[in-house]
């Protein structure tokens, strides 16, 4: 049947997330303990936020190339793993400010690089739109749509066998983030988008086992990212949802690229000006990183 079908394919795609992240470790932050994992050397720092559900092992098979490029930070959020429940409520707005507690705590400066695959999407977006200056460049890894639960996806109209899976296959703490997702979508929604944040979209081409109707819902609200972030870069992956185990070249190259955009925006930033010299009796003229022709 269709939807066991659905459910092994979901079973075989965590399944094949058993490589994991060397270096974890569980230390305080926030007044609660966090585990989590930090590597690399260099700026910017880049940010791993997992999905529903999904632990920071999801990102094993990316974290090894980025460590090489640079500083990189992957935990688990408040009641996943080995991180200590939090008493506060489980919404984008709490998990926003415990991964800026972690990453103050760890002593890791701004701005970052935020890489969020599924729902972790949503939140590194409202990171993202909340505290722009923090953030050098965004990628989102087939990121949930702001309005991921309307229409189609409104857990209302699910079938009552997923339902029931999802009831008594999922932890209270996935059963409270998936209450208040919407929410969160909304907050996001509400917010401006900074131009001045490169994004980078990667978009699965694939949803495995959704009804017709369902998919085309996927499919369009996919296709939204690049109306949500005009001059965003949107790459369509040959890959179901899970692209960081399925297609790891793929996020490996996206980060790399928004890590060299936050390079050379710092490096603009950090030019000193140049100046044309004086003529007759008038001030040269200086601009920030602009060599003049004179």
């Amino acid at each position: 049947m269709k939807r066991w079908r659905w459910v092994g394919l979901w079973l075989s795609v965590c399944l094949a997330g058993c490589a994991t992240v060397p270096g974890v470790v569980t230390d305080t932050a926030g007044g609660r303990t966090v585990e989590h994992a930090l590597a690399g050397q260099g700026a910017p720092v880049v940010v791993f936020e997992n999905g529903l559900g999904a632990s920071l092992d999801w990102w094993a098979k990316v974290w090894p190339d980025t460590v090489q490029e640079t500083t990189a930070l992957a935990y688990n959020r408040a009641g996943y793993g080995h991180s200590e429940a939090s008493p506060g409520p489980r919404d984008g707005a709490h998990v926003v400010e415990e991964l800026r507690a972690l990453l103050q705590a760890r002593k890791l400066p701004p701005p970052y690089v935020l890489v969020g695959h599924s729902l972790g999407g949503l939140y590194m977006q409202l990171f993202a739109r909340q505290y722009p200056g923090e953030v050098a460049a965004l990628v989102l890894v087939d990121s949930t749509h702001p309005d991921q639960m309307r229409g189609a996806g409104n857990p209302d109209l699910w079938p009552t066998w997923l339902k029931v899976a999802f009831r008594l296959g999922t932890s209270d703490v996935v059963k409270q983030e998936l209450a208040a997702l919407d929410a969160a979508g909304q907050r996001v929604a509400s917010l401006p988008v900074d131009p001045a944040v490169p994004v980078f979209v990667l978009s699965a081409m694939r949803t495995p086992g959704a009804s017709p109707a369902l998919a085309d819902d996927v499919q369009r609200k996919r296709a939204d990212f690049a109306h949500l972030y005009p001059g965003s870069t949107q790459v369509w992956v040959d890959s179901g949802h899970g692209i960081p185990l399925e297609k790891p070249e793929v996020v490996v190259q996206a980060i790399r690229d928004a890590v060299q955009a936050a390079r050379a925006a710092q490096a603009t930033r950090a030019a000193p000006p140049r100046c044309a010299p004086a003529v007759g009796g008038l001030p040269g003229a200086c601009a920030q990183g602009v060599q003049s022709g004179g």
